[in-house]
C-alpha cells in the first residue's frame, strides 16, 4: 500500500510505501479491550470511610421489649445500613483493584488494528469525522509540519488537507447531562484530529479543539481509537510513519 507525501501546502510531493503494520485486520474487539483496559488502569483507589455510619453510642436493648433489635439512640435506630444516617451494608473498598488485565500480544494487535483503521475511509466517516471526500487516507505530511510552531500555520495546513472541518465541529462544545455539570465536567468535546509525530508532540496543533498529539513511539490504541471506537482521523508525518514500523 502506498501513500502521498504531502508538502505544507497541500501539494503532492512523493510516494511512500506504507508498512505492513497499515494493513492489519480490523479487530474492534480487541481495541475495545485494549481501550477499556488502559481506562480501568487509571482510575483512582477509592472507598468509603472504615467509620461512616458507626459515629454513635447507639445501643441494641435486646430481646424481650417487642421491638426489632436494632441499636437506638433516644428512640431513634442508629448505625445498621436499614436506618437513616446508618452505615452502607456493602460499601466500595479501596482496596479493591479497578484495574483490567490485558494479554500482551492482544495489545499489540489491538495497536496495530488501530493503525490500520485510519487507512479505511469509510471507517473514518462512520466515526463521524468531517472531512472532504476526495481527501486521501492516511493523511502522511511531510517533516516540515514539525517545524510549525503557530497554530494558525498549522490550521492552514488542514485546509489545504480538506480536514479542516473536523476541527470546527470539535469546536461546538455541548452541555452535560447529569451531574458532572457541577463538578467541572460541564461541558463536552468531541475528539477530532489526532497528529503523530517522529520526535516530540507538536506543540502547535495541541490547541485545537478536540486535537491530540502524540509521537510515533508513544501512540497507542487509546489514541486512536478513543472510547474503543476505531478509525480516527489521523495526521501523520513522513518520519512518523517509518517510526511506528519498528514498534
Amino acid at each position: 500500500m502506498e501513500a502521498t507525501v504531502r508538502d505544507l501546502n497541500g501539494d503532492d510531493d512523493e510516494s511512500v510505501e506504507l508498512p505492513d503494520v497499515f494493513e492489519t485486520a480490523l479487530r474492534p474487539d480487541l481495541i475495545r479491550r485494549a481501550v477499556h483496559a488502559a481506562q480501568a488502569n487509571r482510575k483512582q483507589d477509592y472507598g468509603a470511610d472504615d467509620y461512616a455510619g458507626m459515629r454513635t453510642p447507639a445501643e441494641s436493648q435486646g430481646s424481650g421489649r417487642g421491638m426489632a433489635h436494632v441499636p437506638r439512640e433516644n428512640g431513634q435506630g442508629a448505625r445498621v445500613p436499614q436506618t437513616v444516617g446508618g452505615r452502607k451494608a456493602h460499601p466500595p473498598k479501596e482496596e479493591k483493584d479497578q484495574g483490567l488485565d490485558i494479554n500482551t500480544k492482544e495489545k499489540k494487535l489491538a495497536v496495530r488494528s488501530a493503525v490500520a483503521a485510519t487507512t479505511d475511509a469509510d471507517v473514518v466517516a462512520e466515526r463521524g469525522h468531517d472531512f472532504d471526500d476526495d481527501a486521501e487516507l492516511p493523511l502522511v505530511v511531510s517533516d516540515d509540519f514539525e517545524d510549525l510552531v503557530k497554530t494558525q500555520e498549522v490550521v492552514d495546513v488542514l485546509e489545504t488537507l480538506g480536514v479542516d472541518a473536523d476541527i470546527e465541529r470539535a469546536d461546538e462544545a455541548t452541555v452535560r447531562a447529569g451531574r458532572g455539570t457541577t463538578r467541572g465536567r460541564k461541558y463536552k468535546r468531541a475528539k477530532s484530529i489526532l497528529f503523530v509525530t517522529s520526535e516530540e508532540p507538536s506543540t502547535a496543533a495541541r490547541n485545537l479543539a478536540g486535537a491530540d498529539v502524540t509521537t510515533a513511539r508513544e501512540v497507542n490504541a487509546e489514541d486512536l481509537a478513543p472510547g474503543g471506537d476505531a478509525g480516527r482521523l489521523t495526521v501523520w508525518t513522513e518520519s512518523a510513519v517509518a517510526e511506528v514500523a519498528e514498534r
